[in-house]
């Protein structure tokens, strides 16, 4: 299978939403480093675009926090601090446990198989030697909990969870840098508990499922964040 770059060349068409729409992809799938510098020329030359729509897409997405102005009129990814982690966490087990009470009452079985299969797929994901997993699985998981947060029906709550997701990318990709598969519980356990808690329509179990699911990729930067500091305090 061929690996997919972080970004990739678009279309005519629509010329600016499309620049748009392709970099927060790639934010909020994680494919971009913490820190990581995205200057107009290259990030034109990549998407094989002029530099107007790149810089009105920058500008969009510095507005919705997912980057970062700098003084030098560059542009990053926002680093990743303590206190950006905890309130990100916290809110998106706030926004998102939400979410998932209200779906609790009306998914489907047609929606439970659907998130079986999604499951599935990304346990294959994990388990297999495609070069672009760490994009595949980002993609399997963001259809899974969209599946549930959009049975809530609520149009007011899903662009609240988008945004949080996007801000969320770096996060997710140093998540992955450190989960170790054959050390750590399964990437997808507490996608099955949630599964099992919604089909028993138990609104706190599946609150629980899904917030332990959010807060163990936090978790994990917040012990490398712990160990690095130990390290620089004690040698």
């Amino acid at each position: 299978m061929v690996s997919r770059a972080p970004l990739s060349p678009v279309g005519r068409e629509t010329l600016q939403d499309r620049v748009y729409a392709e970099l927060r992809r790639s934010l909020m799938h994680g494919m971009f480093d913490a820190g990581a510098m995205l200057r107009i020329q290259d990030v034109a030359a990549k998407l094989d675009t002029s530099t107007m729509p790149v810089r009105e897409a920058l500008g969009r997405l510095v507005s919705e926090q997912a980057l970062e102005a700098l003084p030098n009129r560059s542009v990053r990814v926002p680093l990743i601090t303590r206190e950006r982690l905890d309130d990100l966490a916290r809110a998106r087990c706030l926004v998102e446990g939400a979410l998932t009470a209200l779906a609790s009452a009306t998914l489907s079985k047609q929606d439970f198989d659907a998130l079986r299969v999604l499951t599935r797929r990304c346990d294959a994901a994990f388990g297999g030697d495609d070069p672009d997993k760490a994009h595949t699985t980002s993609e399997l998981n963001h259809s899974f909990h969209f599946h549930i947060y959009r049975a809530a029906g609520s149009a007011v709550l899903i662009p609240v969870v988008e945004s949080l997701w996007l801000q969320s990318g770096p996060y997710v990709r140093a998540a992955a840098q450190i989960h170790d598969e054959d050390r750590d519980i399964r990437a997808t356990h507490f996608h099955w508990a949630l599964i099992e808690a919604l089909e028993r329509r138990d609104a706190e179990a599946s609150i629980k499922a899904l917030t332990q699911d959010i807060t163990r990729s936090f978790d994990l930067i917040r012990s490398s964040l712990d160990a690095k500091e130990k390290v620089a305090r004690y040698g």
